[in-house]
Parts: C-alpha cells; structure tokens; sequence
C-alpha cells in the first residue's frame, strides 16, 4: 500500500546507532550506509560526541561495515514488505483514441502512487465510473528505464546479499510488458539493467575478498510446457520438471545453465534465448508474446575473509498478455495459445486470492507458471510485480481488470523473506 516504509528513514538512524546492532567492534562509522567511510583506523566519533570502538585493520573496518550495511539494507526492504506493486502507463498512441487512464504524480515527477480509471460514458451521453487504485509507485508515461529502474534497483542488490528476489510483468497483450522487462539495445529494460547493477556491485565486493560464481538460465512456459531457451539439442523426452526443496531452491531438470562473467555476456545469452521465443501475430498485436519468457540468474557469494557464504536467486519474468479471444480473434494455434495463457493467469489470480484470504489450501499446482512462482509467493522471497497499462479506451476493460488483480496482489502479505547467507563451509 501507498506509504508503506515511510519510516525508515528514522528506522535506518535508530539501527544505524544502536549501541547492540553496530558493526563487529563497536564502530558506527561516518555517513551511514552508502556514505563516505574512514578507512584509516582508530576511533570514529558517534555523532553525540565521545569516540566508540578500537582501533580497527582497514580490511577488518571494510568487512564491518559491509556486514552492518546488509543488515540495514535488508531491514529497510522488509520496511516496504516482501510483496509490493508498481503500476506502469505506457505512452498513447493518438490512433487509439481518448485516454482513459491518468497517473495521479508528484508534482514535478514522472512518478506517484495513484491511478484513476474513467470508464467509457454511455451512449446517451452519461460518463463512465471512476475508479481509484493506489499502488507502491506509479509510473506515468513520460517515465524513463533509468526512472524506473531507480525504484527497483535495492531489490536486484538483495539477490547479491543472498536474498530471493523475482521481478515480474503482468498486463494485457501490447501494455509494454517486454519494453519494460526487456527493452530495446539503445534503451535496455529491467533485465539488462539488472545484470550490470550485478556485476558492478560485485566487483566492488570482490575488491573486499569476496568470490562470486554466477549463472544464468532462460526458459520459456509455452502451452503449459517448460522450454529451455538455451538448449542446443532437443528436449529431454519427458518434459522439464521442476522440483522445489525444503529449502525454498528450485531446480528445473535438463535446464541449460551458462556461467557468466559480466553483462556483456549475458547479453549474448539473452539475444539467442530471445531468437528461440514463442511470437505470433493477432489482432491485438503484430509481436504478441505467445509465452512467458523467465530469465534466472543464480549468486554464489564467499568470503575467505570473515567465513561468510551467500546465495541468492534472481528471477525476472516477462509474462505473456492476457487477451479476450472475442477481441484477440485467435483460430488454430494462437487459440491455443491464448486459452494456455489465460488458463496460467487465471490459476495465478487463484493464488492470489487464496493467499490473500489466508487459505488452508494454495492452488499452486493449477498451472506450471504459478508451481515454478510457489517460492516466490510463498513468502521465501522478495518480489515485485509490474502492472502494465495500455491508456487506450478500447481498452479500459482490460486495464480495469489488470488494476483489480495487481491491487488484490498488493493487498496481500506473505512471510519474511530468508536469506540464504551464512557462515562459510569448508
């Protein structure tokens, strides 16, 4: 909901300098997370006056204040929850039409927390109903990749922390789902985005003596069936399965898995996934996404230094578009299609449902793109949900039942997350 971790700020200074929760030590540092830190040694003043703490190797400071800025870090995210939504407007097109749609911004930004949907009037000349969501953040049409990015870029830092994060698109066929999770090669989206956030953290890391291992995956859920989308050969006889453990891991049997080293090559990765992607054609859309497209990037972290080990998942997934078939006009395999699509949407509003009612039952297994989101909604995760908007009147129907299902997602409240980080095993 709107307003959620409006106290962190005072949250983050009550931590910052509670005399129990400093770095290893007693040393509280200058700046606070993110700020300048003295690496030379000795005592750091607390802000009160009087000097905290003894003196401190530069190596050992360094790996103190890492530690205490994943504490905070992680705080401040379980502030604003483990499940939050963000609302994007895609610009209009003047062909199609009046808009219906208008992002309720802050004065002077691309961004707010409210949207306002009025319905198409009557014929006899009475206007539609208004409705009003109010969602973590708001993105109008003027908003950029680096705009939005902005607001999500903790999260991507919490998979390299050890956490799960999993990042997904949800709206109607042509809202800009795959401009906003993929993009374009002059104006990347979230994923690319995302990878070089990684690895430039990473090596900031690794000049403290941390070692990473990272690997990436790319698959596709094509008719209820999971397509690896880096295989070279065919797929394995009996389909790919995936398997979830006490854990909370996931593993998808045959999946092609790639080491990566920089972004750059999962670049690389990504234009050969992409080449293999089900697109078709339908009167909604000319390039309509004909699954949905799920890129996993995997973290291992260590430390010689202080022991510690991390592991951390990132899953960000470009959902195929919900289509009326009355309005799609799909025959032969793009009905298919479209029924497959709406069937794993369907099942994934179930989900939701029933984990906002607190059911004793989860329907996870409905369908195979809400059993491979079991973990990420099932509170071992952090996660994000995009809802894509189209402005056009025509289609107001749509949009109006993408805002009820994103504000029943943002309504719900799953556990805290787990970070899989922890002492290092020989």
């Amino acid at each position: 909901p709107a307003g959620r971790g409006d106290s962190e700020a005072q949250g983050v200074r009550e931590l910052y300098w509670a005399g129990d929760d400093g770095p290893p030590g007693g040393d509280k540092g200058q700046g606070g997370p993110g700020g300048e830190v003295g690496l030379s040694g000795g005592t750091c003043p607390h802000p009160e006056g009087g000097a905290r703490g003894p003196r401190l190797p530069p190596i050992s400071q360094i790996h103190a204040h890492e530690a205490h800025r994943r504490k905070l870090h992680n705080t401040i995210q379980d502030m604003k929850g483990n499940i939050r939504v963000f609302c994007r407007l895609r610009p209009h097109v003047e062909e199609e039409g009046t808009g219906v749609i208008r992002p309720l911004l802050e004065d002077g930004s691309s961004h707010g927390t409210g949207v306002e949907v009025t319905m198409p009037g009557t014929e006899d000349g009475h206007p539609g109903p208004q409705h009003l969501f109010t969602f973590d953040r708001v993105f109008g049409p003027a908003a950029s990749q680096d705009d939005v990015f902005l607001e999500i870029s903790q999260l991507v830092q919490s998979a390299l922390d050890g956490q799960k994060v999993c990042i997904f698109a949800y709206g109607q066929t042509g809202s800009g789902k795959t401009h906003t999770m993929l993009g374009e090669p002059e104006n990347p989206g979230m994923i690319p985005r995302a990878m070089d956030k990684i690895f430039e953290s990473s090596r900031g890391l690794q000049a403290q003596g941390w070692e990473f291992r990272m690997r990436a995956s790319m698959m596709e859920i094509y008719n209820e069936e999971y397509r690896d989308l880096l295989g070279k050969g065919a797929a394995p006889p009996r389909g790919h399965k995936v398997v979830h453990d006490a854990c909370g891991n996931t593993t998808v049997s045959d999946l092609t898995v790639i080491d990566v080293m920089q972004s750059g090559g999962v670049e690389t990765l990504m234009k050969r996934a992409l080449s293999q992607r089900s697109i078709g054609a339908t009167a909604l859309n000319e390039r309509s996404s004909r699954s949905h497209c799920v890129f996993t990037l995997r973290i291992e972290g260590s430390c010689q230094g202080t022991g510690e080990s991390s592991n951390g998942v990132l899953n960000l997934i470009d959902l195929a578009g919900s289509e009326r078939l009355s309005k799609s006009m799909s025959v032969g395999d793009r009905l298919k299609e479209t029924q497959a699509i709406n069937k794993s949407l369907s099942a994934l509003g179930d989900v939701i449902c029933a984990i906002g009612s607190k059911a004793e039952h989860i329907p996870y297994r409905n369908s195979k793109l809400t059993w491979f989101l079991q973990p990420c909604l099932g509170g071992g995760a952090k996660t994000l949900m995009f809802v894509n908007l189209s402005p056009a009147s025509q289609a107001a129907g749509e949009s109006l039942c993408s805002l009820r299902f994103a504000s029943k997602v943002n309504a719900c409240e799953i556990g805290a997350a787990r970070s899989r980080s922890g002492p290092l095993k020989n």
